[in-house]
């Protein structure tokens, strides 16, 4: 089609055409719209009239600088001596380094945010030190999130009201005029997925579960004096400690009769000879000498009274006999207890654990390395370095075979799941806790490091766990040796384990 134009005739296609003004897409319209109400919602908060703001946020604000106010509530948390809070001080820390560390050196940099204008914030209420780095996201915000987010998963009870204060933290930063509410947000929900994701690499400890049945508590009579109570003395365990603590038990229970063994005695045999006249058997050494006298208390059907006079004394803490005080507390108000204890080849006595393979060597190079590195990668590397270097065994159980390099088996059921039990809520389920890493098969060492970073060796193939009141294997390549209780058994070829329900009496509070 032709229309006139100046100076001639021109087709519809010669005609010059408008310019099609650019639709902007939906996501750049959607994030100026967020970007509009963070900045309307900012100027709200700017422009409350509120003396309760203009006196709290500015103090608040600069308690967290440096995140001095949550290193202040981990030293508190840290001081009370409560496991489970001091399991929470510490990686509610651990989660607020971490996430500082990837908020303001990598995060941050990834979009730049200019600072709200914090002219709009009254006087009285600014922030002295106003930050020159990128507004998105909030540092400080995510830190808090960080270390509420830690703390609750070791501790939900602490775990609340730490998040409150978090939350006033990150609005102290909007009220004070250092961010926007959407920095808030981003930095609040960096800082917990942080902290989740390494619940994922270092599981926290369970809370005890609930009770099924109650802890058995057998009557006894109580002995405020130690009468009737022979205490053997093991001097050379725990660089001399259990010499100190038979200092102690003579001073709190005057009438208790105290055996010290000489460097030629034979322990076993000493334990027989004090039990032939007691009416409680009492020890004091590490886990190895606790065993031998558990094996002689359940023989002789006596009590038994645990001193921790080792190096780790894993029982004595299980039972709740940390201290001599408490073991002191229970034998004079008489509060006797049922346990378990495990019986190795209808011959020995196992009160923790037992292991084949190169398990006591990765807890060594793992307990050596976590306090420099942390628990997720000295694990990593422990389980790198024991894999490669020590010499696997071939087992069989349950009509099956398998190589493995690291096994373990506790008296009763341990926590957390995975290759890194910890601590034992009840020890008297009747079970044996078995766990074993399978490594034979093609690139066995990558997948199980792999599986161990990212959290999910509970999921992996090469993990096996059972719970079960007996379990027999036979080692396919003749005898291996056998670690229990710290100490090494002779090898053997072929290996029984069994649960002896509530076997031992032991002296211990009643919760």
């Amino acid at each position: 089609m032709a229309v006139p134009v100046d100076g001639g005739i021109a087709t519809v296609d010669q005609l010059p055409r408008a310019p099609i003004p650019r639709r902007r897409s939906g996501l750049r319209r959607i994030t100026q719209g967020l970007g509009e109400l963070d900045a309307e919602l900012f100027e709200a908060v700017a422009h409350s009239p509120s003396r309760l703001l203009d006196t709290t946020m500015p103090v608040l604000t600069r308690a967290a600088d440096y995140s001095r106010l949550w290193l202040a509530l981990a030293a508190v948390f840290a001081l009370t001596g409560r496991p489970a809070t001091q399991r929470a001080a510490a990686r509610g820390v651990a989660s607020l380094g971490l996430t500082s560390l990837l908020t303001n050196l990598v995060i941050k940099r990834i979009r730049p945010r200019a600072r709200p204008n914090v002219s709009l914030v009254p006087l009285l209420r600014r922030a002295h030190r106003l930050p020159l780095s990128n507004s998105l996201p909030s540092g400080h915000s995510a830190s808090a999130a960080a270390f509420a987010t830690g703390v609750g998963l070791e501790s939900p009870l602490l775990g609340l009201p730490v998040a409150g204060l978090a939350g006033l933290v990150g609005l102290s930063r909007v009220a004070t005029g250092a961010h926007y509410p959407g920095d808030v947000l981003a930095g609040l929900g960096i800082g917990t997925s942080i902290a989740v994701l390494g619940a994922k690499l270092v599981p926290p400890i369970a809370a005890p579960p609930p009770q099924r049945a109650e802890m058995l508590r057998v009557a006894t009579p109580a002995r405020p004096d130690g009468a009737g109570v022979t205490l053997v003395v093991n001097p050379a365990s725990g660089n001399g400690r259990a010499g100190d603590v038979a200092a102690q038990v003579r001073t709190a229970l005057p009438a208790i009769t105290v055996v010290e063994l000489g460097p030629d005695d034979d322990l076993a045999e000493s334990l027989r000879n004090a039990a032939d006249s007691a009416e409680v058997l009492a020890i004091s050494g590490g886990d190895g000498s606790v065993a031998t006298a558990a094996h002689v208390a359940v023989e002789r059907d006596l009590p038994l009274a645990v001193f921790p006079g080792g190096t780790l004394n894993h029982f004595a803490k299980d039972i709740g006999c940390e201290t001599t005080a408490k073991t002191i507390r229970a034998l004079s108000e008489g509060t006797l207890s049922r346990v378990d204890v495990v019986r190795f080849n209808d011959e020995t006595t196992v009160i923790n654990t037992a292991s084949i393979g190169a398990y006591p060597t990765f807890v060594r190079r793992r307990e050596r390395l976590q306090g420099k590195l942390g628990k997720p990668v000295a694990s990593a590397y422990a389980m790198v370095m024991t894999l490669r270097r020590e010499q696997p065994v071939r087992i069989v159980y349950d009509n099956k075979t398998l190589q493995t390099s690291l096994f373990f088996l506790g008296n009763s059921a341990y926590q957390p799941d995975g290759f890194a039990p910890a601590v034992r809520h009840r020890m008297d389920d009747g079970l044996l806790d078995v766990r074993i890493l399978e490594t034979g098969r093609p690139w066995s060492t990558l997948r199980i490091v792999a599986a161990l970073l990212t959290g999910r060796l509970q999921r992996s193939r090469l993990y096996h766990e059972l719970r079960v009141p007996q379990f027999r294997f036979s080692a396919v390549d003749g005898p291996i040796p056998i670690a229990h209780d710290g100490e090494v058994d002779s090898p053997c070829a072929e290996a029984e384990f069994t649960a002896c329900y509530r076997a031992l009496q032991v002296f211990r509070p009643l919760r």
